[in-house]
Parts: C-alpha cells; structure tokens; sequence
C-alpha cells in the first residue's frame, strides 16, 4: 500500500505530545484529564541517545523528525567521571557507561560536549519539531577511586560533603530501605530528606528547565523513595514530562505492577520493564515464544498513560525477533521508545513502523487472535495488527470492530475486507507482521 509523504518544509510540529503525556501524569496526582491529553499518545514515539556526542546528535535531528519521532531522549549533560577511552566493549554495550557518576551537576561542561553544544542541540531539535527529553541523575553522585584515572574525593564534589550522604552499604532487594538507602555499585547515595541536599537537586532540575527541555528521565528512579518524586522533584519539572527508570521487585506481597503503580502514582511515566520482560523471555526470543503471553502484558495494559514502553536499551538487550517485539510497541498503546544502537538513524523498517503508528495507531487495543504462534490485536475502529513469530504462514480469522469494509495492508500487498460479522481473514508471513486498515 502506497504511503503519503510530507513535502520537506511541510512537516508540523508535534512537540506538545510530551506535553500531553506529562498532562496525563499530574492526572495521577489529581490533574484533570482532557480528550486532547488522552489522544496525545495515539501517534508518538521516542529516540533513545546513549554515548553520543551533542554535536552528532544535533546532526542527526532532521533525519529522526522526518522519520517520524516526537523526540529524542539524550544522555545526562552534567560533569561526571570516567573518560571515554577507560570504557571497555563488552559485546552488549560500553561499559561504564559515561554520564552516571556526577562530579558536578551544574557543570554542563561533559565527555559528550560543552554546555554551549548541548544548548544548541535542544535549539535545533525544537527547530525541527522535536522534543528533548533529558536524563537526570538525583539518586547518586561518583564514586571514589579505583582504576580509572579520574579519582573522585568528597573534595572533588562541589556541591556536597560526607553528611549529605547515606552511609556506605549493600543493598538488601527485599527491602525498600535498603533499596532506596545504600550505595548502588559503590556510587555515593545522596541523602534526599535532607533539605540541603533537595536544594541542590532543585538546581539541577531547573538548569534543565531553563535551557529548555520538554522532559526528563529519573535515572535510577527506584532507588529513590517515591515521596521524594511526588513532593518535590514531579513538582520541579510539573510543566515537563517525566518518567522513572523503575526496574520493580516483588516481595512482601506487593506485585511487580504495584511497584511501578507506586512511582506513576507519584505523577511521572515508568519504564514498563514487565512488559520487556515478557518480550524478551517469553515471546520474541525465537521462534517457538508463546504469542499468547502479550496478551494482557506490562504495565501498558493496567495504565497505557504512564507507560513508557521500550524493547531494549542501553542496560538490556532487545530480544532475538527485535523487529517483532517493535513492530508490537510501535502499534500498541503506551509511549514507546527506540534505541539508537539497535535500530541506526533512518532505519528503513522502524520508519514504516513510525509512519503506521503516526497514521494509523490510535483508539483503545482490543485482543483479537491470542494464540501461541500469532498475536493479533485491533485500536478500535482504526488498525488490525498481526503478528506472527512461527517460522511458517499463518492465516488467522479475527474480529474486528469494522462491517463490510475493504481494509488495506500497510506493511505489502495484502488486501482484506471485513464481512458483515466484522470478521477478517489475515495471512501473516514468517516472523513478521500485517497491519490492516480502511
């Protein structure tokens, strides 16, 4: 099916949908909730960043915003230790990874450009329709010395001293004090019921802020106490989005949803690290995954809001079948993001999906096929998506909320027509998908 294009010059700007998902967060926290907010995520996707330089993103901009994304996530802007040459390739990714051990966080000056650079590159995303979300570290600062060259003492860290600290140790993951309270890999646990400390984080945010990003990312979101984002930092960022990076636990008779249901809850979006864990370990890693299992899934399916849906990022691998489990994020509900080392800039096949999900992706997801070899779902009234991880054709019958209709699919050259009953009958190709509308 052909696709319309838009003239260069021609493309709108979409850079109020982060504002809409932030809208929807403070609705959490008891903000009212307008159509206008609700529609914001039918059509709008994420570009993930990590150690990338701000000047070759800021040449990439036009390229992401011409495919089709909202915005771009970028790595944090803040003086921090360890240089690029100390990392090691460790087949998945760099490792440490640069940006996470604040020396100073209100030096913008970093590996990955001046503050000047970083500047421009949000001026230009803004220019190209794009917002920016950026990545703030408030749960820790750097840690001390050991093999790298960039020793840090507590006289290298500007803004702190040894009492705005938690006292070193071990995390306990059974427990929300040890969790929230002890030094994560070694890293200096900032002490944030103290008001001084707070203060300095406040600062932060609103360096951030006044340069101009449109969000931000809570690293390390759940090793800090909810309270600390539903009274103060969700309220120093309440005009921009914000969403924690919040792996959950599950004990003490509290679910994995409930976790991260504790952090939405505090106003912000959460990586739906549920949803990605049924991905990766029970669906697209080869074939013979049980399709059945997408059904119902993640923290999407208890509150597509406050869900921000990934299938890989700089911490975990994408699942063998990465195109399926993106072609299920890019359709579904939920705020989804892309990473920039799984899928380059102007990637041809995450393009169509960009398109599909601009056009076409909108109104509530119904199951329509829920099998172990294909999984079909409907947006009501708008798009049909099959997808199919078995190593053979599948043709499936699913309901659809359509009578009569000639549907057209926008992935190849596969027509299908709803009949009286609303049913449709769908072929999908070997590990691949269909995606089906008027």
């Amino acid at each position: 099916m052909e696709r319309s294009t838009i003239e260069d010059g021609q493309r709108p700007s979409r850079r109020n949908v982060l504002k809409g998902i932030g809208a929807l967060g403070a609705a959490a926290a008891g903000a009212s909730l307008t159509a206008d907010h609700a529609s914001a995520l039918g059509s709008s996707a994420a570009y993930q960043y990590y150690h990338t330089d701000w000047a070759t993103i800021e040449s990439d901009l036009s390229t992401i915003a011409d495919q089709g994304y909202d915005a771009i996530q970028v790595p944090p802007a803040q003086f921090s230790r360890v240089y690029k040459h100390e990392r090691e390739y460790t087949g998945e990714k760099y490792d440490p990874p640069l940006g996470y051990q604040p020396i100073d966080l209100l030096n913008f000056d970093s590996e990955f450009g001046t503050e000047s650079e970083y500047r421009s590159m949000v001026d230009e995303a803004h220019t190209q329709g794009l917002d920016v979300v950026a990545d703030a570290v408030v749960n820790h600062m750097a840690a001390g010395g050991d093999a790298f060259e960039r020793k840090v003492t507590l006289d290298d860290i500007p803004q702190f001293g040894s009492d705005d600290f938690h006292p070193e140790c071990s995390i306990d993951y059974s427990s929300d004090y040890s969790v929230e309270g002890c030094w994560l890999v070694g890293l200096r646990d900032l002490k944030q019921e103290s008001s001084y400390v707070r203060g300095e984080l406040k600062k932060y945010v609103e360096k951030y802020r006044n340069i101009g990003v449109d969000g931000i990312r809570w690293d390390a979101a759940k090793h800090v106490p909810e309270s600390f984002f539903a009274d103060y930092a969700n309220q120093w960022a309440s005009d921009l989005y914000t969403v924690g990076e919040v792996i959950p636990e599950s004990y003490g008779g509290k679910s994995k949803l409930d976790y991260l249901q504790g952090y939405a809850d505090t106003g912000m979006s959460v990586t739906d690290y549920t949803l990605y864990h049924v991905m990766k370990n029970e669906v697209f890693y080869g074939p013979g995954g049980d399709m059945s299992r997408l059904a119902g899934a993640g923290f999407v399916n208890r509150d597509p809001y406050s869900a921000l849906t990934f299938a890989g990022n700089h911490d975990s691998p994408d699942p063998a079948q990465s195109l399926l489990a993106h072609a299920f994020i890019l359709t579904y509900e939920g705020y989804p993001r892309v990473y920039s080392e799984d899928y380059g800039v102007g990637d041809d096949s995450i393009g169509n999906l960009l398109w599909i999900r601009n056009n076409l992706a909108s109104g509530t997801a119904y199951d329509r096929v829920t099998d172990a070899d294909v999984y079909a779902f409907e947006r009501y009234n708008n798009l049909l998506v099959a997808i199919n991880n078995s190593t053979s054709w599948q043709t499936r019958t699913a309901y659809t909320s359509w009578r009569n209709r000639d549907l057209n699919d926008y992935t190849g050259d596969q027509n299908g027509r709803a009949d009286g009953n609303g049913n449709v009958e769908v072929s999908i190709p070997p590990e691949g998908y269909v995606a089906l509308a008027p």
